[in-house]
């Protein structure tokens, strides 16, 4: 039986780009980095050391060569966030494009883009 999600792959096209908006702007620890000295490298990132689910930085077009096929699309991730507005402020302050903060039935949520334009959405869930 599966019991959690244990990581995430996240394909960009700058591993060292991707790395630095994780942890510089959206405030993500990098957990692991991994580098078998023939191409493939791997960057593990999450919001705390502590968390159960981590996104693995792998480069999309490494990987595209590798693996044929292999769907390299976007995960649409939901992020949750304790202060929906602090979030939302502090990644504006940034210079992330951020979305609007909008009533959904399950609560408040607003969408941000990386720096390669993916997008991924927040919403506010207290513990």
């Amino acid at each position: 039986m599966i019991h959690k999600v244990g990581q995430i792959m996240l394909y960009v096209n700058d591993q060292d780009d991707a790395v630095k908006f994780w942890t510089e702007k959206a405030g993500f620890s990098v957990i692991s980095e991994e580098d078998n000295g023939q191409g493939m490298r791997w960057i593990e990132v999450a919001p705390t050391k502590e968390s159960e689910t981590s996104i693995i930085l792998h480069n999309k077009e490494f990987v595209a060569n590798m693996s044929p096929g292999l769907n390299l699309g976007t995960p649409s991730l939901m992020f949750f966030s304790e202060n929906l507005d602090q979030l939302h402020h502090d990644l504006s302050n940034k210079d992330i494009i951020v979305g609007e903060i909008v009533n959904m039935p399950a609560g408040r949520v607003f969408n941000f883009a990386d720096s390669e334009e993916n997008y991924f959405a927040v919403m506010e869930k207290h513990k």
